[in-house]
């Protein structure tokens, strides 16, 4: 499925036609470790200098189980903004987490950015859905102890 969905995008040879691509795009960056593509994603505007170090870090330490789109708001292929809520699980060395963001994205000479996003709180899932880890368990029998 990554040749066909984000493979492309993250190695160049395709720009995303939606907010929401770019979003899972750079999920898939996040998780397979492309660095240049997320910052080549990031709106100029935001960049950091110790944005490539920091990326580095995180995608060391990190390994990410999942994602979910909540909502997406415009941000279509003919639109010029979007906004994409998500919410993407993870392990880190210490625990388990997810980043639950509203992110906004704007479309500059036919290509999408990510410019910056709101922290949003966490969404537990209930105790008898399945656990956010990908066990396979029910939530309250793995991580809703």
């Amino acid at each position: 499925m990554y040749g066909s969905c984000c493979e492309p995008y993250c190695a160049g040879a395709a720009y995303p036609p939606t907010a929401e691509a770019l979003m899972r795009s750079r999920y898939t960056a996040f998780s397979q470790g492309h660095i240049d593509y997320l910052i080549a994603t990031h709106h100029p505007t935001q960049r950091t200098p110790d944005q490539r170090r920091n990326l580095a870090k995180t995608i060391e330490t990190t390994t990410w189980l999942g994602l979910t789109v909540v909502s997406t708001q415009h941000g279509q292929q003919t639109d010029r903004t979007g906004v994409v809520e998500f919410i993407a699980y993870y392990q880190d060395i210490n625990r388990l987490g997810q980043v639950h963001e509203r992110s906004r994205f704007v479309k500059q000479k036919d290509r999408w950015f990510y410019v910056d996003g709101d922290q949003l709180p966490p969404v537990l899932p209930k105790r008898n859905d399945p656990c956010w880890c990908g066990s396979g368990k029910k939530y309250k029998a793995c991580h809703g102890l």
